[in-house]
């Protein structure tokens, strides 16, 4: 007589209770607990630009190896005896120890395999029936908390001892169809990860992690573990692409962003990432534009110019890009300065030095035509001049007083001091003699000037020349003669006619020139002048006391001849284009451009040049400085 399952000790709510403890309950890794791979990225992959999708035919091919490596598990089957109709409460009894004990599905000797034997036998057995239902309840149990722990392969032998058991039970089949899901997706994860060891983190093509993981959503869409994935693939690219902009390194930022992007499109992290490369770029264009503050005070262009193509390398639209490049250009022509500015630098002693006046790059045609009246054949060819940068220019001719500034300071003894004598206006004659005593001090007659404010006259070549090597040293600037074709360009100020005026006399005043209506002091008149005009003035006068030209420059226009760097030639033949002076070694004769407070209409224009010996003294000439920006 077999006893009731419940005489030893188990009711079906207890042994359900015992069913679904059975099995092995600890949880695998999850996408949080496994072990990270380190991401270690190959030359190739961060060369990687266009990255194309799998083809059809890859993915196809892909899915083939999933299905390799993932079969179905081996189909159970219970080994079982058929139970003698005397054994059949012992059979029971044996089914229920197995079932307390965990041995459910095991083929031989497990509780489902003993429960079908008595069912072979008897086919109505109530209490078989009971037992098969409570241990298929603890399987669906067993193998619904596997699939949510991820044992997918503990969840698919569930599947196929249930199919076994109710092969066409629509909830076994949702078990099973999960379970071969998630091992699939756990092989792929495994696949991604061993790709991303090797340095495929999304190419080459069709084998890659991307490919693999998009493969895995393809099969279970939305799956955490894959989105995990494919969030720490986008992580690897986004700190590459930072740690690049670090290095500013930005065409790589740029590049590792791109990768991103193709892992995830337009994630909040892509956003957060390419934020703050915004940031770094702006940050280190600060640090670049204050560099080439500091390289433009110091009149470094080319360091400046360095510092551009950084800032270009950082993005079109970096701000103060525009305006750095205007500044180093006017760096370049004007040094730093804007052209008619006027300005002065400071001597040692404190002092300022003499007006100068930045002048503009620019080009003009130098010398006369051949039917312009009055014409010396020293004048031409005509020929074109281009100024690639600007240069100053002393705002008027060299006063008494900064070139007694000069003497004084330096020691220098003047040639008409150590010659003796200066060539000077003898009212008397009306003509121009030799006087012993006359000095760079005296005025236009020989006798002591009156005024500090008159420009220095009876200087050689020699003296101008020493007077701006002082300059140049006084200041740190380089301080120099006009050169000829810097003078004419001055002079002509942006006209190509016979006087810098036009062709015809004077519309008005412009400055100190022969006119027929000045006097001499014993009322002498020019024999040869302009016609109605008269400017006051029989001698040199202060400096600036006509109007400024268009360059802002007095005196260009009469009062004194001066002195210019070059040595004479006696034609424009070969001469420099660029407006530098032409000097040849050991030159015995230098230039005199403009015309004076005694030249003659002819003299006066613009095109007019004579020679004379560098240690030539006169009452007529002077010079003014020019300095290199």
């Amino acid at each position: 007589m077999r006893k009731p399952l419940s005489k030893i000790g188990f009711s079906s709510t207890v042994l359900l209770a015992l069913l679904t403890a059975c099995g092995d309950a600890e949880p695998p890794p999850t996408a949080a607990t496994e072990p990270s791979t380190s991401i270690v990225p190959s030359p190739a992959q961060a060369e990687s630009e266009d990255v194309a999708p799998a083809t059809e035919a890859e993915s196809a091919a892909l899915r083939e190896r999933v299905a390799e490596a993932v079969a179905p598990p081996r189909e159970w089957t219970a080994e079982r005896t058929r139970a003698d109709a005397g054994h059949i409460a012992q059979t029971l009894e044996r089914a229920a120890l197995a079932a307390a004990e965990g041995r459910i599905e095991q083929a031989n000797e497990g509780a489902l395999a003993l429960y079908l034997s008595v069912l072979d036998t008897e086919p109505g057995n109530a209490e078989a029936r009971q037992g098969i239902d409570l241990l298929i309840a603890s399987l669906r149990q067993r193998a619904g908390l596997a699939l949510m722990q991820g044992r997918f392969d503990d969840a698919a032998h569930l599947a196929e001892v249930l199919e076994a058991v109710v092969p066409d039970d629509a909830v076994v089949a949702d078990i099973r169809r999960k379970a071969q899901t998630g091992r699939e997706v756990d092989h792929l994860l495994a696949e991604g990860r061993r790709l991303i060891g090797a340095g495929q983190q999304i190419s080459p093509r069709g084998n890659n992690a991307l490919n693999v993981y998009r493969e895995a959503l393809r099969i279970d869409p939305g799956n955490a573990r894959v989105e995990a994935a494919l969030s720490e693939l986008e992580r690897h690219f986004l700190d590459a692409a930072l740690n690049a902009a670090q290095a500013r390194d930005w065409d790589d930022a740029d590049r590792r962003l791109r990768q991103a992007s193709r892992v995830l499109a337009a994630s909040p992290a892509q956003q957060n990432t390419a934020a703050r490369i915004v940031e770094l770029r702006h940050e280190h264009a600060a640090r670049l534009l204050q560099q080439a503050d500091t390289a433009l005070l110091q009149r470094d262009a080319d360091a400046a110019e360095r510092v551009l193509e950084q800032l270009e390398a950082l993005g079109a639209q970096t701000e103060g890009i525009d305006p750095l490049r205007s500044r180093i250009e006017n760096v370049r022509l004007y040094g730093g300065r804007q052209p008619g500015q006027v300005f002065s630098d400071r001597l040692s002693s404190g002092e300022p030095g003499p007006d100068m006046v930045v002048i503009p790059a620019g080009g003009f045609r130098m010398g006369s035509p051949r039917d312009e009246s009055g014409r010396q054949g020293n004048e031409g060819p005509l020929h074109s001049v281009r100024f690639e940068r600007g240069f100053a220019a002393g705002r008027s001719e060299v006063t008494l007083a900064q070139f007694r500034a000069f003497v004084r300071a330096s020691g220098y003894r003047p040639t008409s001091r150590s010659r003796r004598g200066s060539t000077v206006y003898d009212e008397n004659s009306g003509s121009m003699v030799e006087r012993g005593t006359a000095t760079w001090e005296s005025d236009y007659t020989g006798k002591r000037a009156d005024s500090d404010a008159l420009p220095v006259i009876h200087i050689a070549w020699h003296d101008a020349h020493a007077y701006a090597q002082w300059l140049a040293s006084e200041t740190g600037q380089g301080y120099r003669l006009l050169s000829e074709t810097e003078f004419e360009y001055l002079l002509r100020a942006g006209s190509q006619t016979r006087y810098p005026w036009g062709d015809g006399e004077p519309p008005h005043v412009l400055g100190n020139l022969t006119g027929d209506g000045d006097r001499s002091p014993s009322q002498r008149h020019w024999a040869n002048a302009f016609k109605s005009y008269s400017d006051g003035h029989w001698g040199p006068a202060p400096v600036a006391t006509f109007e400024a030209n268009a360059f802002g420059l007095h005196d260009l226009v009469g009062n004194v001849s001066e002195w210019v760097d070059d040595c004479w030639h006696d034609s424009y033949q070969r001469a420099p284009t660029d407006g530098s002076a032409w000097i040849n070694p050991g030159c015995k004769q230098r230039v005199i451009r403009g015309a004076s407070w005694a030249s003659s209409p002819e003299e006066v224009r613009s095109a007019y040049r004579i020679r004379a010996n560098p240690d030539t003294t006169n009452a007529r000439v002077g010079f003014r400085v020019a300095r290199t920006l």
